[in-house]
């Protein structure tokens, strides 16, 4: 009887590693590629993306009080963004992120329309360097894909915030050094030999930009100035 319960123990021990190694291999088959990229702690890669940004105005009490502005506002502009890519691995879920690069072509403007109904748009070009750096939570995969979660802080110059365009003593001035809380959605798509990822990430300011300046009518009506962009970005990775 005891020789019977050790072989049924010993069946049943065998079944289950079958069944163990039968399931693991239709786990690896459906994620052929993904498991190629488990073994790499840290990798490289490349963004493209594409932006919408604006300012967010908060009007100062001056506003209510003035007799020649009745209406601030910001306004939004496209802007293209291209950004170098280090992935390093933090146990299963996580990632650590840093995307240093550039954020080209942004145009945002300050909107001012006085008592008469008249519209007076300030434009403002810029062009970023930037650096974000950020923490990703990645699900389980499923047949080389899974879906992930961003969340971090970005550092921003705007190089062309010195160009003599920039210089206007009637011009509100914008600060070029902006900190910035980030946020956002993908999923990663794993290919034989690179990562393809789409991504949105919302984007705030988290300090007041702007340059007050009590000669300007224009600059006393407003209290804060943050950035707001929208991006969504296509990465390569590997």
């Amino acid at each position: 009887m005891h020789y019977i319960r050790g072989y049924k123990i010993t069946a049943i021990g065998v079944l289950l590693l079958i069944a163990g190694m039968l399931s693991a291999q239709q786990n690896r088959s459906g994620n052929r590629n993904y498991y190629d990229f488990q073994s790499k702690q840290y990798y490289f890669g490349l963004s493209l993306g594409g932006n919408t940004s604006s300012y967010k105005v908060n009007q100062s009490r001056f506003f209510a009080e003035n007799d020649s502005i009745s209406v601030v506002q910001g306004g939004r502009g496209p802007g293209f963004d291209i950004h170098f890519i280090l992935n390093v691995k933090i146990g299963q879920y996580f990632d650590f992120r840093a995307l240093p690069g550039f954020s080209l072509g942004n145009s945002r403007t300050l909107e001012f329309e006085d008592r008469n109904g008249a519209m007076q748009t300030r434009t403002y070009e810029s062009v970023f360097v930037e650096s974000p750096f950020l923490i990703r939570f990645k699900s389980e995969p499923y047949r080389d894909k899974r879906a992930f979660v961003v969340a971090g802080f970005k550092y921003s110059y705007d190089v062309q915030s010195n160009s003599s365009s920039r210089q206007a003593n009637t011009l509100v001035k914008i600060s070029p050094h902006d900190f910035a809380f980030e946020i956002g959605a993908g999923l990663q798509f794993f290919y034989p030999y690179f990562i393809f990822s789409p991504e949105i990430k919302w984007s705030r300011g988290l300090g007041n930009i702007l340059i007050y300046d009590d000669r300007l009518a224009e600059s006393r009506v407003i209290e804060q100035v943050r950035s707001s962009v929208f991006t969504i970005s296509f990465h390569f990775e590997g």
